[in-house]
């Protein structure tokens, strides 16, 4: 079963503008460019036949509009996606859309979307509100997801806390967004989230923001007394285990985020093993033709076992119902 975890849509009720056959672009308070808009958003009917043109089964649904957002678009998106999955039998999976710091209201919506809807992930934005991942502010949202047992989908900030220094060539989309991924995977480890929390999963998007490329240097600073941060209340802070075994054992990483670029798979290969990479194409966004599509998976697929590995052999890892099937 081949699924796809970073696949985004749009109800067509939540975009004012009607983009035609062209494009509507968003910028922030900055003048970066946030999101695009277009049709393929809203045609669910498209990306089931992209699916079955790549051989894809089904597809882990979310969207950008209610990532982090008010309790009133959450609430909207998450019953779109369940009318998605019912529209569509065995083709959407929903995810359950809360603002992590929403307080009780979005607890109670997290519920409502494991208990009621049957969602089996909860997708958030690697920074929000001015603050990021291991703010203390967020702990009672980790508590909450562990407790429920969703994993937490963790995908680029739209709109970064600070977008200034990217100020042309959409360097914040391009560049902004993954270092914000590879920060959320570092703070996560090192604010000890993952030891307050062994149980609790994150689906960290984009290969972790290419955080293979950077690994060998990030190690090297988790040496604390070498680097003269020992006793540092922020500096000097780091996980109970070695930073691997988090990489290895509380996250997932997925293949979307470069184009559809294989290139990118082989280098996170590199470091990150494939037992903890899923398949995911960031369609209709990054990747938007069926063809590209077809040819991403037929490119991973060529990796032998491990690319067969990432996109069929790791989906218990993050679908409760896979593993139960698999065990059976």
């Amino acid at each position: 079963m081949i699924v796809d975890f970073q696949h985004h849509f749009t109800p067509r009720e939540l975009i004012k503008e009607d983009p035609g056959k062209g494009r509507i672009v968003h910028f922030d308070e900055n003048g970066a460019p946030s999101y695009t808009i277009h049709s393929l958003l809203y045609d669910l009917d498209e990306h089931v036949r992209m699916m079955d043109l790549a051989g894809i089964d089904a597809a882990f649904l979310t969207s950008a509009v209610a990532m982090c957002a008010d309790l009133d678009r959450s609430r909207f998106v998450n019953d779109a996606a369940k009318r998605a999955e019912r529209d569509y039998p065995g083709r959407f999976i929903g995810a359950a859309h809360v603002h992590p710091l929403g307080g009780a209201e979005a607890m109670r919506e997290l519920h409502r979307c494991t208990h009621q809807l049957g969602f089996p992930g909860v997708v958030i934005t690697s920074e929000t509100d001015g603050l990021y991942l291991d703010a203390e502010q967020f702990e009672p949202f980790w508590t909450e997801a562990e407790r429920l047992g969703l994993f937490v989908f963790v995908h680029p900030a739209l709109r970064l806390n600070e977008s200034r220094q990217f100020d042309g060539y959409d360097t914040a989309r391009s560049v902004g967004r993954e270092f914000s991924l590879i920060m959320a995977t570092i703070r996560l480890i090192n604010s000890g989230v993952f030891d307050r929390h062994p149980n609790l999963t994150v689906h960290m998007a984009h290969l972790g923001g290419g955080i293979a490329s950077m690994l060998g240097r990030v190690r090297a600073y988790q040496d604390k007394e070498f680097w003269g941060t020992t006793g540092h209340p922020r500096h000097g802070r780091k996980a109970v285990r070695d930073f691997d075994y988090y990489l290895q054992h509380n996250f997932v990483f997925d293949t979307a985020g470069f184009c559809g670029v294989i290139g990118a798979v082989k280098t996170a290969l590199v470091e990150i093993p494939a037992s903890r990479i899923v398949f995911a194409t960031d369609y209709p966004q990054e990747i938007r033709s069926r063809e590209v599509v077809r040819d991403f998976v037929a490119e991973i697929r060529a990796l032998g076992p491990d690319g067969m590995r990432i996109l069929a052999g790791n989906v218990p890892l993050l679908l409760k119902q896979a593993q139960k099937t698999a065990a059976e």
